[in-house]
């Protein structure tokens, strides 16, 4: 029996000791060693307590609640490891220590903005020689007794466009860690975040199609309510109507994905940062090019989609038998109607989306991040609905224009007519409100899209073997 004692040293009173460890299962070498002791500052013990319920979680191997030596040794060697990489990652000048600029240029990279008062109280609270730098030695004894508080954990923490699927895939791509690449951990978060889109908008597949069925046809004599909507659905094709266009919806989450990220890696190397995170303007720019690659590649199953949730019962046999309808009648060209309002429409949704989570981030972290830079569940859900809601609402218009426009041929003597000819009409016969028909059922589906995307990601993830937030 081996055991992990503490000992916290109180002023003016005899050691108190607490029983940490315990482990009947010890290594040959170890069989010798009765008790080992590890003696911190009473001021530091409410530390202590953070620090084990931590390791605890992220040690126990065997789930029995308890963490013994070896599971303890093991925790140790890790997350040293991961300790390492978040020092290489600060250490901008690479000369073995990290001082205040580095920390203040680090986190000015993420977005988070600090001074550099700020930066030396924090260096403080690790520096033992008083030279106002940290050394390796020094952050790694810090951090083995206190909440990690980096910028992974950050990252790890903060994902947004992985976790958060509305049906409009036109975020900045999320960033991934060190760690999460050199393990493989990233395939498995965009796995966990495609089948967590996949049920989300099945969920909300029924206010979707309302949405583009307003779009269409919602005019200023023929007015069409939520209620109003979903019966004549309803009535034309039963209750499946309500999840027609939500197939080819759901198909294309996977190639889209996986082309938006791969060209979002290729254009940070492309730009030529040798940092673990773009700035913010640099993000901007990358996700930008990536949604728009992305988009180009899997533009004609939006088209697709747009039908699809338009067709009357019997006028379409399947994805197929409408694409084949459409190339023969309309020719290839069809494919692609809309396609420069949806390109205009990604600048102005990725653009706000991104600086409204950033904002919402930042003031997050540096009002209520004092031991860890997990939000929890609420905060994050928060910042995930507030920012995709303006992000939508600020690219709407063009949205409403790329659906029109898709949805032409569908519509018995509908006109060809441009991006600019639409917006002239639309403004001129419905006003400015008539750039916004179907907001009503877009907005309702973000809450519930953003929840249930959250849930099926964090049960995925654990399906996946990915590390528990």
């Amino acid at each position: 029996m081996l055991c992990l004692c503490l000992y916290v040293p109180v002023l003016g009173e005899s050691q108190t000791e607490f029983e940490y460890f315990e482990s009947k299962g010890l290594p040959a070498e170890l069989k010798s060693i009765f008790r080992l002791s590890l003696f911190i500052p009473s001021q530091e013990f409410s530390t202590y307590r953070q620090w084990k319920q931590k390791i605890v979680k992220a040690g126990d191997k065997d789930l029995d609640g308890q963490l013994d030596f070896e599971e303890f040794v093991h925790y140790l060697q890790d997350h040293e490891k991961k300790l390492r990489l978040v020092f290489k990652s600060l250490d901008k000048k690479n000369d073995g220590r990290i001082d205040a600029q580095e920390i203040v240029q680090s986190l000015r990279d993420l977005g988070v903005k600090i001074s550099e008062q700020q930066a030396e109280k924090i260096l403080k609270s690790m520096d033992k020689n008083g030279t106002m730098t940290i050394d390796w030695n020094e952050w790694r004894d810090y951090h083995l007794l206190h909440p990690v508080e980096n910028i992974p954990e950050i990252i790890l923490y903060w994902k947004h466009s992985t976790i958060f699927d509305v049906g409009e895939n036109l975020t900045v791509p999320d960033e991934f860690t060190v760690e999460e690449r050199q393990t493989g951990m990233w395939w498995r978060h965009l796995v966990a975040g495609g089948g967590a889109g996949a049920v989300s908008r099945t969920c909300t597949a029924p206010l979707d199609r309302l949405k583009v069925l307003m779009q269409v046809h919602a005019s200023r004599s023929n007015n069409m309510c939520i209620i109003g909507g979903f019966t004549q659905m309803i009535r034309e094709g039963g209750p499946r109507s309500l999840w027609r266009g939500n197939g080819i919806n759901v198909l294309k989450i996977a190639p889209e994905s996986a082309i938006k990220f791969m060209a979002y890696e290729q254009i940070k190397r492309f730009i030529g940062t040798d940092q673990e995170m773009l700035r913010i303007h640099e993000r901007l720019l990358a996700g930008s090019l990536a949604g728009a690659i992305a988009q180009s590649s899997i533009y004609p199953m939006e088209v697709l989609k747009t039908r699809m949730a338009l067709r009357k019962t019997g006028q379409y046999s399947g994805m197929l038998d409408c694409a084949k309808n459409i190339l023969s009648k309309e020719g290839m060209a069809a494919f692609y109607k809309g396609y420069i309002p949806n390109m205009l429409g990604i600048i102005p949704y990725a653009g706000i989306d991104l600086a409204v989570y950033e904002t919402l981030k930042n003031a997050w972290l540096q009002r209520y991040a004092v031991n860890s830079a997990d939000p929890g569940v609420f905060v994050l859900l928060a910042c995930g609905t507030i920012s995709s809601t303006c992000g939508q609402l600020a690219s709407y218009p063009l949205a409403l224009v790329r659906t029109r426009m898709q949805a032409q041929a569908s519509v018995e003597g509908a006109p060809e007519v441009t991006m600019r000819g639409l917006f002239k009409h639309i403004l001129k016969t419905e006003g400015a409100f008539g750039l916004y028909r179907g907001l009503a059922p877009n907005f309702m589906k973000v809450i519930p899209a953003v929840s249930i995307s959250y849930v099926v990601y964090e049960n995925l993830k654990m399906t996946l073997g990915v590390q528990s937030r």
